[in-house]
């Protein structure tokens, strides 16, 4: 009786471990591909960055661009290192983006235990590890679900079109047999939302009583040539709706305005500037001003250098204000919560690409950017 009930559990353990291995080929877990530009570790990788930045035909539209891109980046490189000197040698956004994604990860395998194991992977566009690398790495690991989740809330054809482009340069030449989708905006996201009027109250109770109802709230999003938002690209209007969201959380209790930071080159970009808002409110008697990243989730050399030292401190100085800055999202519980929200809502919708990524600009005419929403097309198909 004892051997024949030993055999019957060798039998039933036998069953259940060939259902767990049926399990395990069926599902091995879900892959979130954190798509930004990136930043240089080191002081050594500012010139490969730059490169590559300038010779990005989505970022802009140059002659010969292989050649003068490489000559803008060159004539940059210097004076960008000595500010990524200033700022403790490299970009922290690497350390943010894996720390926010093991925290995003942990909590989705709480939430959905159905797609778990849940692993992000770091995407850059400009620095190491790049879109590429990382696509080779979820390649090798034979994930079965696979997210390309762009870090950029807001969308806009420089940034998250860029990643995107990439995304689909790698695919052209390979097969895949990871299902995939996008999430390609979240700029209105609830915990998105709280998360910066939260910063921004932390900030506002640094202000004595008599002095916060009237300190100027200055959203500064990164600006974008108006070449481009004249064929019709939607970042500033996405951007305009995550303020218009944060202020209605902060019940509208500050003056505020949206400001547009890091220009670059002569061409016209978006306006008013950081900078010149800063100067001209300053001249209509302004003196306390808290300056909001709106536009960035991290903390970076845009926060770290362009909005802390030279608006901040050098140019807060210059003109007799007093400034205070928004920590980035970063690794807020707001924030984290919201990060895992969009992805589990994003994995029962079931939705490989939305409608609004498959458009075009209306007077887009680029042949690359057409050819990417065709692909994009596909996923849907899967």
């Amino acid at each position: 009786m004892t051997s024949k009930f030993n055999i019957l559990q060798y039998t039933i353990r036998r069953q259940n471990m060939s259902r767990i291995s049926l399990q395990l080929v069926r599902f091995k877990g879900t892959g979130i591909l954190m798509l930004n530009m990136g930043g240089p570790k080191n002081i050594d990788e500012v010139g490969d960055f730059l490169t590559r930045l300038f010779q990005d035909r989505d970022i802009m539209q140059l002659p010969v661009q292989a050649r003068l891109g490489k000559w803008i980046a060159e004539k940059r490189t210097p004076s960008i290192k000595q500010k990524y000197s200033e700022i403790g040698g490299g970009s922290p956004i690497l350390s943010w983006t894996n720390k926010q994604g093991a925290l995003m990860c942990k909590k989705l395998d709480q939430m959905s235990p159905e797609t778990s194991p849940h692993k992000h992977y770091v995407g850059f566009r400009y620095a190491h590890p790049l879109t590429e690398e990382a696509l080779d790495e979820m390649e090798k690991d034979g994930i079965t679900r696979a997210v390309a989740f762009s870090q950029f809330p807001q969308y806009s054809c420089a940034t998250t079109g860029s990643s995107i482009h990439a995304f689909h340069k790698y695919y052209l030449s390979r097969h895949t047999k990871l299902k995939w989708s996008l999430i390609d905006r979240w700029g209105t996201n609830r915990f998105l939302v709280k998360t910066f009027a939260e910063r921004i109250k932390d900030e506002l109770a640094k202000f004595e009583d008599s002095v916060r109802p009237s300190v100027v709230i200055l959203f500064s999003a990164h600006s974008l040539p108006m070449k481009v938002v004249n064929r019709g690209d939607p970042y500033p209007t996405e951007v305009s709706a995550t303020v218009q969201l944060v202020m209605e959380e902060l019940k509208f209790g500050n003056p505020y305005r949206l400001v547009w930071q890091s220009k670059v080159g002569f061409l016209p970009w978006l306006q008013p500037s950081t900078d010149e808002s800063m100067k001209a409110l300053a001249k209509k008697g302004v003196k306390n001003i808290i300056l909001v990243p709106i536009a960035f989730i991290n903390e970076h050399i845009e926060t770290l250098h362009e909005l802390d030292i030279e608006y901040g401190k050098e140019l807060a100085e210059e003109i007799g204000i007093h400034v205070k800055r928004a920590a980035s999202p970063n690794d807020h519980p707001l924030f984290i919560n919201g990060l895992a929200e969009i992805v589990v809502d994003h994995l029962k919708a079931n939705v490989a690409v939305s409608p609004q990524v498959l458009m075009t600009c209306p007077l887009c005419n680029r042949e690359t950017c057409r050819e990417t929403k065709k692909w994009l097309c596909t996923l849907n198909k899967t």
